[in-house]
C-alpha cells in the first residue's frame, strides 16, 4: 500500500518496529500479488491477501519491491538502507521519476513512479502493517492472562487529534472495536496496542470501556478517477466516546485502513 506520506523520525520507527519480526515476516511473505493503478483500487482486508504498489504494473517489479521489504524485516534495515538497495533496482526496471505509463485498459497517463518519498511511504506503511499484524497475533495467544488491550499513541505535535484522544483507552480483546480500529489506522499512523492483565488494569487505575452502541460506519469520498471521472469512495469505521478528560470525541479510521491487519487471513 502506498499513499500520502507524513514524516516519521528514527525514534518513532524504533517504537513501532522494535518487535520480534517472525510473525511480521510471515504476514508479508504469505501474501500474493495484485496489480493496481490507484491506492483506492485495494482497500482494507484485501491488503491481508495481496501485496500491491499503485502503478507497479508488472509482477517482477512487485516481487523486487516486496523482496526488499522482506530483507528489511529480516535484517532490521533502516529506511536509508532499504532505499539504497531498492533504488538502483527500480531505476534499472525503468520505474523511477515521472513517465508515461499505460494502464490495463491501454490508457496512457503521465505519472510519478519511484522517488525517495515514495519509497519512504512504501517502507513505513508496509512494515507498520506487518508488525501490527504480528503483534495482534501474539496478543491473541495470551488473552487468558491478558484479556484487556490498551490503545497507545505517540503524543507529540504530529499526532492526529483523534488518535491522541484514544490514547490510554482500554477495551476487552474481544470488543468489536478491534476488528477495524487496530493500528495502523492511517498512512504512517504511529499508534500501537498493548495487552494488560486484570491485575495491571487495577494497579494502574484504568477503566475498561465498551464500544457497544458507539461504533458506526460511513462512506467517504477518496478522490476522483482521472481517467473516468468516477468519484471514488471507501468505508470507514468511527467511534464516539469520551477521552480521559471526559470530553466527547469522535475517532475515524482513514480510508483504506478500515480493518485490523491480518484479520482477514485468520478468518
Amino acid at each position: 500500500m502506498a499513499g500520502p506520506a507524513k514524516r516519521l523520525n528514527p525514534i518513532d520507527l524504533i517504537a513501532i518496529f522494535g518487535l520480534e519480526p517472525a510473525k511480521a515476516l510471515a504476514y508479508l511473505t504469505l501474501k500474493g500479488y495484485a496489480i493496481t493503478w490507484d491506492w483506492q483500487d485495494q482497500l482494507d482486508h484485501a491488503h491481508d491477501q495481496a501485496f500491491t504498489v499503485a502503478k507497479a504494473m508488472r509482477l517482477d517489479l512487485l516481487s523486487d519491491i516486496r523482496g526488499a521489504l522482506e530483507k528489511a524485516l529480516q535484517q532490521g534495515h533502516t529506511l536509508q538502507q532499504f532505499t539504497a538497495q531498492l533504488k538502483p533496482t527500480l531505476q534499472a526496471q525503468g520505474w523511477w521519476g515521472q513517465q508515461y505509463i499505460v494502464d490495463a485498459q491501454g490508457n496512457a497517463e503521465h505519472v510519478r513512479l519511484g522517488s525517495p518519498r515514495r519509497l519512504k511511504t512504501i517502507y513505513q506503511t508496509n512494515l507498520q502493517s506487518a508488525y501490527m499484524a504480528g503483534r495482534k497475533a501474539s496478543m491473541e495467544q495470551t488473552t487468558d492472562t491478558h484479556p484487556y488491550w490498551m490503545y497507545i499513541a505517540i503524543l507529540d505535535s504530529k499526532t492526529r487529534p483523534s488518535h491522541r484522544a484514544l490514547h490510554g483507552q482500554v477495551f476487552r480483546h474481544d470488543d468489536p472495536l478491534w476488528s477495524a480500529v487496530f493500528p495502523p489506522n492511517g498512512f504512517n499512523c504511529r499508534c500501537r496496542v498493548v495487552a494488560l492483565s486484570a491485575a495491571a488494569v487495577q494497579r494502574m487505575g484504568l477503566t475498561v470501556v465498551s464500544s457497544h452502541g458507539r461504533l458506526f460506519t460511513e462512506t467517504v469520498e477518496t478522490g476522483t478517477d482521472k481517467r473516468t471521472g468516477e468519484v471514488r469512495t471507501a468505508t470507514v469505521t468511527g467511534l464516539r466516546l469520551s477521552n480521559l478528560q471526559g470530553q466527547p470525541i469522535t475517532f475515524r479510521t482513514d480510508p483504506g485502513f478500515n480493518h485490523a491487519p491480518g484479520a482477514a487471513r485468520a478468518d
